[in-house]
């Protein structure tokens, strides 16, 4: 991490002490975006957040270098700066591109994708690494982000088709993997609809078919019910355990001495609170009770 006055490492202020090894020598190892500015300066106040904002969401693909134009003129000067904002980007110590005055968030995106790696394949990279240490849970919530980031990108998706399909998460997997064209369909996105396949044939028990029958011979015994939604929650069938299990405590809130309601609460903490499904039958449940 580099020493500066900013919560955030890939933010730097430039001084006479540090001017070389930031300004030049970092460039040779990532892009430097130089931010020249001044505090009576008003447009330079409305591209800062802009920048700042896209020095963290790219996490140190760039080093952010702000530049007091007032207080350090004689880098301003050997940078050539007339006018203020000016921003230049840096590469191996040499300026490769610029502006000067405000400019937009989407301006500045196009400018620095020109030069960077998109933010995504690093998520990407995490993803695979937490997926080769078995670590889908975490897998699944990089790759999630860098799915939505990188507008539904095919081999994200299969990544992280992947790992839902690890977690039990078989509809979601399927869904993913239903959006990826023919074009994309490599040898990995087959191994991945290989593994929901055989994923969701070892999720069809026959405990499970069982009770499918009985209940289908008697479709309002709540033991049964209650029987069936254990057996699913086992699998990792987790949304058909809860819609049977809700459905049992509209019936009846007390179930088995609460027992019904334990289990529906033991499923939302084993899907965690940011999961989809656990949100939707956490609201259900508040509902219901309250």
């Amino acid at each position: 991490m580099l020493s500066n006055g900013h919560t955030s490492p890939h933010i730097v202020d430039i001084d006479f002490n540090n001017a070389q090894a930031l300004l030049i020598d970092e460039s040779t190892q990532r892009p430097v975006l130089v931010d020249f500015w001044a505090d009576w300066c008003a447009p330079c106040k409305s591209l800062m957040p802009i920048l700042e904002k896209l020095a963290n969401e790219y996490q140190g693909a760039f080093l952010l270098a702000k530049v007091n134009a007032d207080d350090m003129q004689p880098i301003a000067q050997q940078f050539g700066v007339r006018n203020l904002p000016t921003v230049m980007l840096i590469q191996n110590g040499q300026p490769v591109d610029g502006f000067t005055g405000a400019q937009t968030e989407s301006f500045v995106r196009e400018m620095l994708e020109k030069v960077l790696p998109k933010p995504w394949d690093g998520m990407l990279e995490s993803g695979k690494t937490l997926i080769a240490e078995g670590n889908f849970k975490e897998a699944a919530h990089t790759l999630k982000e860098a799915y939505e980031l990188s507008s539904k990108r095919p081999d994200i998706g299969a990544h992280l088709a992947h790992c839902l399909a690890e977690t039990g998460k078989l509809d979601d997997a399927d869904t993913i993997l239903n959006n990826i064209g023919l074009a994309d369909q490599d040898q990995y996105f087959q191994q991945v609809k290989a593994l929901v396949e055989l994923k969701r044939e070892a999720a069809d028990t026959p405990a499970i078919r069982q009770l499918q029958a009985q209940l289908e011979a008697s479709p309002d015994d709540m033991n049964l019910q209650y029987q069936l939604a254990v057996q699913l929650s086992q699998a990792n069938r987790q949304p058909e355990a809860l819609e049977i299990l809700y459905g049992i405590l509209k019936i009846d809130k007390e179930y088995n001495d609460n027992a019904a309601r334990r289990s529906y609460l033991d499923i939302l903490k084993t899907l965690g609170p940011r999961d989809h499904v656990a949100i939707e039958f956490q609201r259900k449940l508040y509902s219901l009770l309250y």
